[in-house]
């Protein structure tokens, strides 16, 4: 029997910060190349280097402003920012490597999924098998005005909508079998039309012919990547997941939601290894505890606290600027916007009581999820006692500084898992569906 592998994954996003909303202010954080092509082949092929199973691009499609009722903050001070679509970058980041795994973030609320499965079989094939689309039923009213709509429809529609957006896609993507390319030029047979169908789609709200253009590519669909918290989210992610992305506050949420996903697959009739659960993990790495210490205390006073209400504001669809920030974040009612985010801050401020203030900042340092700190022999060891206790699959690192923190990862802490033999020394296959199985 094989052992169990533990699975990385990179967090990355085209602005400022990703979750840590200090880092860009870091002296060794990179931001003038925010525009340039070299800072995205540049990470890339340090991971691949560190062999981790992918990267994946969070996005955001708009910029937050409902705190203040305006994007002041969240430009002004550097926040969650996309200045770029990540589906123009991965072609770059695609050609500078061979192994690593490509997520990119795409809205089943706003894409048909004509287009959708399109680009992605494209960038599948472009990438020789080794796209990742990480699902997302979009939340914010914000984006919903910038595709011109006045406002969200309701969370059980949105998923409804993701549900058959994915059967549409899956019914594309199958529209051609395998082998149907021929390229004959001696029979003058370019492709199969008997290996060749019409999809012929018809939902409540998702209409598609087919056949696609794209021929079948390397992985036959792309890998389906989802970050839903809500209990509609995880009947989702539980159907169609392959990679769950989730932010949990520390080791017992993660077990929870570990044990209840896994249930959940098993009652959609799928095996426990059919996907992977990757919690959200901070590191600061030290060549001692102590200077680990002192790093993540300078890295965390740079945050700044407007910042942190602004952001939380974005993520539970408030404007917090109206509310005391001593008030306790559990006082204030959400029924709007993301309810899997608001869950989350809850179930991270709930054990120390805190204030909305001090929850802001909290949140901007690491979203609430667990910010490891220490010597590569203690971060290994962290990781090791949440994976081996079946709180996770595996993890997805967001960088404290960039591009150093994935730098310092993959050439201290990688090989100390190496050792352990809980991480791969080497891809064992070509496309990212075999990595996730490895």
């Amino acid at each position: 029997m094989t052992a169990r592998r533990m699975h990385l994954v990179a967090f990355l996003m085209t602005g400022p910060t990703c979750h840590h909303h200090g880092a860009w202010r870091h002296p060794e954080t990179d931001v003038d190349d925010l525009l340039d092509p070299a800072r995205y082949e540049h990470v890339a092929r340090v991971l691949e280097a560190g062999k981790f199973d992918a990267l994946f691009f969070a996005d955001i499609l708009g910029i937050y402003d409902i705190y203040g009722s305006n994007f002041d903050a969240m430009l002004g001070r550097g926040g969650q920012v996309c200045l770029l679509d990540p589906s123009v970058i991965l072609p770059m980041m695609a050609r500078v490597t061979s192994r690593l795994g490509l997520g990119l973030t795409y809205s089943s609320t706003f894409n048909h999924p004509y287009q959708i499965a399109r680009m992605l079989g494209t960038l599948d094939h472009l990438s020789k098998g080794r796209v990742a689309w990480n699902v997302v039923a979009s939340t914010s009213t914000l984006e919903a005005q910038n595709f011109g709509f006045d406002e969200m429809p309701g969370r059980a529609q949105r998923y409804d909508r993701a549900d058959e957006v994915l059967e549409a896609c899956m019914a594309l993507w199958d529209s051609w079998e395998e082998g149907a390319l021929l390229l004959d030029k001696k029979a003058g047979a370019f492709a199969d039309p008997s290996k060749i169908h019409y999809a012929n789609y018809v939902g409540k709200w998702i209409r598609s012919r087919g056949p696609l253009t794209v021929p079948r590519s390397p992985q036959g669909h792309p890998v389906i990547m989802q970050a839903g918290s809500s209990d509609r989210g995880r009947e989702f992610g539980a159907r169609w997941g392959e990679i769950i992305f989730t932010l949990q506050h520390q080791k017992g949420d993660m077990q929870t939601f570990y044990k209840d996903f896994k249930g959940r697959m098993a009652r959609h009739g799928r095996a426990a290894e059919d996907c992977v659960i990757l919690p959200s993990i901070d590191v600061v790495i030290g060549e001692t505890e102590a200077i680990a210490r002192e790093r993540a205390e300078y890295v965390n006073s740079l945050v700044d606290t407007q910042l942190g209400m602004a952001c939380v504001s974005g993520q539970i669809g408030i404007d917090l600027s109206k509310f005391d920030p001593d008030q306790p974040l559990t006082d204030i009612a959400v029924e709007q916007g993301s309810r899997g985010s608001f869950d989350v801050i809850l179930q991270g401020t709930a054990a120390e009581g805190l204030t909305l203030g001090e929850a802001a900042r909290r949140f901007a340092t690491s979203e609430l999820c667990p910010q490891l700190v220490g010597t590569p022999e203690m971060i290994a060891d962290r990781l090791c006692d949440l994976f081996h206790d079946h709180a996770c699959d595996g993890f997805v690192l967001t960088p404290t500084t960039f591009p150093g923190m994935y730098e310092q990862f993959c050439r201290s802490v990688v090989p100390v898992l190496q050792e352990r033999g809980v991480f791969r020394r080497d891809y064992a296959g070509a496309t990212l569906r075999e990595h996730l199985r490895d």
